[in-house]
């Protein structure tokens, strides 16, 4: 006889890390010779730093983008020792820690420069020199691309810094404009080498561009949201590219009653993150049945089961991987007209996250 399923005291996500080192795996296979780097920025996409760079490490990842140097010191606290790269800086940045935890700095403007120049670390930082190619998210422009070039290279001549790679964000909007993007950014590189720059490596690619566009991998492809499960794309699903959705949000039935059809609550609303937009097209899976969303409240959400037998202590599976006929991320993106991402980086911190391995 099987194990009941436990049934959780409110909300909670849970995180297959099984899942995880699949994609991870896949999307390292799929890229190679290319280093794939796991971006685990914003907590991991709200999965858990720590137990997701460490369960990414082991799957293939060479690298972990981080995108700001606390985090970054926090995977070294933990005992991470693989490269990290941050990027995303502001003027009380302490560029210094970050060199002396040997964090790899992404570097868009010269004022970043001069700030690692006068940090006082006691050792080089490591830089990654990045240029606008049409995202806007930070990088030179190419107008003052030379200038952060040149300052650089002052600062790699004095000893206060290593130029290991430059790099860039492409948009993704479209094959069209990312090709674009890519002679924007390989014009870029040249210019940089024609003022005296070497650089180690070069790096453009993330989920969308790492998957379709093999001209755009260079020796590195910077993986985000495909490694969670969720597709970088509009008209292909996560599991149409042979990724598993890796959160599942699940709760308990707190509250039935019977009217005209039966309405339970179900204790998981918009603190939790439950996406409020789109509900009229909303479900979730209770018993192994859709029950519609009739709304989403603070602590809870109400769902219509019709003549389905749903009782207290029930769970309720809000989205996960699918495979159990329940919403996925994605269907709730679909719903409140946005991405997946924005549903899984939603779930608030107050949900606790519990690990599968």
């Amino acid at each position: 006889m099987s194990e009941p399923t436990p049934v959780p005291p409110r909300a909670e996500a849970v995180i297959n890390l099984i899942a995880l080192e699949h994609n991870v795996r896949s999307i390292t296979q799929l890229v190679a010779p290319a280093e794939l780097m796991l971006a685990v920025k914003a907590n991991a996409y709200a999965h858990g730093l720590v137990p997701v760079a460490a369960a990414g490490l082991s799957a293939g990842a060479a690298s972990l983008a981080v995108l700001e140097i606390p985090a970054g010191l926090a995977l070294r606290a933990a005992g991470v020792t693989a490269p990290l790269l941050a990027w995303l800086h502001g003027t009380e940045t302490d560029f210094r820690a970050g060199i002396e935890a040997d964090i790899e700095l992404g570097v868009s403007a010269v004022w970043q420069l001069e700030a690692i120049a006068a940090s006082g670390a006691n050792r080089p930082a490591v830089v990654h020199l990045k240029v606008d190619t049409g995202l806007s998210r930070n990088g030179a422009t190419v107008e003052d691309w030379p200038e952060l070039v040149r300052t650089a290279l002052e600062g790699e001549r004095a000893g206060l810094l290593r130029i290991r790679a430059a790099w860039s964000h492409l948009a993704d909007a479209s094959v069209a404009d990312d090709e674009v993007a890519l002679a924007a950014f390989q014009a870029a590189v040249a210019v940089a080498e024609g003022l005296g720059a070497r650089f180690e490596l070069l790096h453009l690619a993330a989920s969308s561009a790492g998957i379709r566009m093999p001209e755009a991998r260079f020796g590195l492809v910077r993986i985000g949201i495909a490694a969670y499960g969720i597709s970088p794309f509009e008209d292909r699903t996560g599991a149409e590219l042979g990724l598993i959705p890796v959160m599942s949000l699940r709760a308990p039935v707190i509250e039935t009653r019977v009217g005209g059809s039966r309405l339970a609550r179900v204790a998981a609303g918009y603190a939790d993150g439950v996406p409020t937009l789109g509900i009229e097209r909303a479900s979730v899976l209770v018993n192994g049945v859709r029950c519609p969303v009739a709304s989403v409240e603070v602590d809870s959400l109400l769902v219509d089961a019709g003549d389905a037998r749903v009782d207290v202590g029930d769970v309720a599976i809000v989205f996960g991987a699918g495979d159990e006929g329940e919403p996925t991320a994605e269907e709730w993106a679909d719903w409140a007209e946005t991405i997946g991402d924005e549903i899984v980086t939603g779930v608030t911190p107050r949900v606790p996250r519990v690990y599968l391995r």
